[in-house]
């Protein structure tokens, strides 16, 4: 593998390329806040680190060299899935490494475990989570961070959660999870699209999973909820190989149901997340049916793509009808509810095509109720009207976990 210090080359040569923010960005991610304000809490102490290519301060410096440039006492990398350097394939595994430029051993949380063994942390006193969340549920860097937390109140070891924005804003929307449904991409029970960041999500899951541990969530200083990533002044890197655009993220939380369906979501396309498709696939009545359907904020346009190397074994190589997908207004804009309009749609048109993958689309829909829903042919307006109860449920019990 190659050292850190080839990575934080990387990351500047991206932030170069997107434009990076200027020496007086308003808002700081809890990276800067630490070195900045609150270095008292590492320093003198044996720190291990979990974060990937995401974790860059607000110059896009990443967090290793600012962290060893404080002197602070690094001890040990720990990487959630796509790894390190964020290159691995979703669900690839990931095995732990010595990165070559600074000496120090980097654990893999997304391969033979996906929680730090007492090994890893043997010498540690303090971990810090430097993760960018996605604003979805499915995301699977807070189940890193649940395991991380675990183990380390297991230890006694304090964690600090060095908090970023959620980049696509504080909207509230979806379905929330049923608990029995719990999986690594779907940890707790919040929405698809749960409009807060990682650290509150840590300090909600402490409270959920009555997890003991010593936690303290180094907060963005001067970020509203209502603000996207685009809007801090922030650097926007790739969170994983299949989102890479903000536009990416905002459709996320809804088409990635299509992944448990016989539909691509554009994985190995150059939008992937942002379109769907299928061989079989009839765009001409999925956009007139949409043209109907009352959807705000977004608009559809017919496609064709053709997925390489993929990832998830649909239809590589294989030139694919698609429906691709473009935000007009963020505001009006809930992927959740488009999303399923656009399963309803494509299955009352074309039903001896489509078919579910039902435990995939179980998991990631949290539980089997959407799919029952849109199996009895219920209206889709009524499906979402329907998540409404739990969501307000939802709203009341994090009140008193929100930061921001």
């Amino acid at each position: 593998m190659q050292g850190l210090l080839s990575m934080v080359g990387l990351v500047g040569w991206i932030l170069a390329c997107a434009g990076a923010p200027g020496p007086a960005s308003r808002v700081l991610p809890g990276l800067d806040v630490l070195i900045e304000d609150s270095l008292s809490l590492v320093q003198g102490r044996r720190v291990g680190l979990v974060s990937n290519q995401g974790g860059v301060d607000a110059r896009g410096q990443h967090a290793v060299e600012r962290l060893r440039a404080a002197h602070v006492n690094l001890v040990a990398l720990f990487s959630p899935e796509h790894g390190f350097r964020g290159t691995a394939a979703p669900g690839e595994t990931v095995l732990s490494t010595r990165d070559s430029a600074t000496g120090l051993p980097i654990y893999s949380l997304y391969g033979r475990t996906s929680s730090p063994t007492d090994s890893m942390l043997a010498g540690i006193d303090v971990m810090l989570v430097d993760l960018p969340d996605v604003g979805a549920r499915y995301f699977t860097y807070l189940a890193t961070t649940i395991e991380v937390m675990r183990a380390a109140g297991r230890r006694g070891i304090r964690v600090l959660v060095l908090d970023r924005p959620d980049p696509i804003g504080g909207a509230v929307q979806g379905n929330v999870l049923d608990s029995a449904y719990r999986s690594f991409v779907g940890s707790l029970a919040i929405p698809m699209r749960h409009g807060m960041t990682l650290g509150e999500l840590s300090r909600l899951a402490r409270q959920d999973l009555s997890i003991t541990v010593a936690l303290t969530v180094i907060p963005v200083q001067g970020w509203h909820r209502g603000e996207a990533l685009d809007e801090t002044g922030l650097p926007f890197i790739r969170p994983s190989p299949n989102l890479p655009t903000l536009e990416s993220l905002f459709h996320y939380p809804g088409i990635c149901l299509f992944e448990g369906t016989n539909l691509s979501v554009g994985r190995g396309s150059d939008a992937p997340f942002e379109q769907v498709g299928a061989p079989w696939l009839d765009t001409a009545a999925v956009l007139g049916a949409l043209a109907g359907s009352g959807l705000e904020g977004v608009e559809f346009r017919a496609v064709s793509f053709t997925p390489r190397a993929p990832g998830d074994a649909k239809y590589g190589d294989t030139a694919l009808a698609g429906i691709r997908l473009r935000v007009t207004d963020r505001e009006k804009y809930d992927p959740t509810r488009t999303a399923v309009v656009l399963l309803s749609i494509i299955k009352r048109l074309q039903p001896d095509r489509f078919h579910w993958l039902a435990p995939q689309f179980d998991r990631l829909a949290g539980g089997p109720l959407l799919r029952a829903a849109l199996d009895r042919g219920d209206d889709p307006q009524s499906i979402v009207a329907g998540w409404e109860p739990g969501l307000e449920q939802f709203k009341a019990r994090r009140r008193s976990i929100l930061l921001y």
